[in-house]
């Protein structure tokens, strides 16, 4: 039990250090809805307390009920602890489920733009890559995949060290490719230098002592 205790405390440090602003209510309510996911308190912001039941009611009907706005005054008391002065004083008078209403209805603006950019910053990494990933970027649009930045990351470091399995055999043919003309080369090299001897040799059948006076090399 006082482990738990000390576990919650601990994450609720998380929204005091980070209290509600108007500016970052996405991240807070992330925080938020981790905190109380950890009391196991979520569904009082998705659900409303219902009407109280009637006296003639079962006992577990009761209970549940009791429950609920038990879990809905402690949820309301952690969101108006976490907020500025000035939200404190907006919302005191709701109820838990009223709250978070009136919060998404006040700053869905940022969820859209948080959506918006988060969108376009995958639009551009998928946009950017080179044309070996098509399959991947095929793949990911196909399948409608909507993955946080770091997952998308990491799938790509993936997919790159699958295309770098396949590429070290395409290098190595290639390589392998290069070596055949270097032995070209010293072969034709050695072909360039037998010409040489013929000149050589035929430089050494001119005759020695130049042309006997008298005679007439046109007839």
């Amino acid at each position: 039990m006082a482990n738990n205790n000390t576990n919650n405390l601990a994450l609720r440090s998380i929204l005091d250090k980070d209290k509600l602003n108007g500016t970052n209510f996405v991240d807070w309510q992330r925080n938020l809805s981790i905190v109380l996911c950890m009391d196991e308190k979520e569904y009082v912001l998705e659900k409303p307390i219902p009407p109280a039941p009637p006296a003639n009611a079962p006992k577990a009907v009761k209970d549940a009920y009791e429950k609920h706005v038990k879990d809905d005054n402690q949820v309301s008391c952690v969101m108006l602890a976490t907020m500025i002065t000035e939200l404190q004083k907006q919302h005191e008078d709701m109820k838990a489920h009223e709250m978070i209403v009136a919060l998404r209805q006040l700053y869905q603006g940022q969820s859209r733009h948080e959506r918006f950019l988060k969108e376009l910053a995958t639009d551009q990494i998928l946009q950017s890559l080179p044309e070996l990933y098509k399959d991947f970027v095929m793949n990911y649009m196909m399948h409608d995949l909507e993955k946080p930045l770091p997952e998308i990351l990491k799938m790509l470091q993936t997919a790159e060290e699958n295309l770098t399995k396949g590429k070290g055999t395409s290098v190595l043919m290639v390589q392998g490719g290069k070596g055949k003309p270097k032995k070209g080369i010293k072969i034709k090299a050695r072909t360039v230098g037998k010409p040489k001897s013929k000149s050589t040799s035929s430089a050494t059948q001119k005759p020695v002592g130049g042309i006997a006076k008298g005679k007439c090399h046109h007839c």
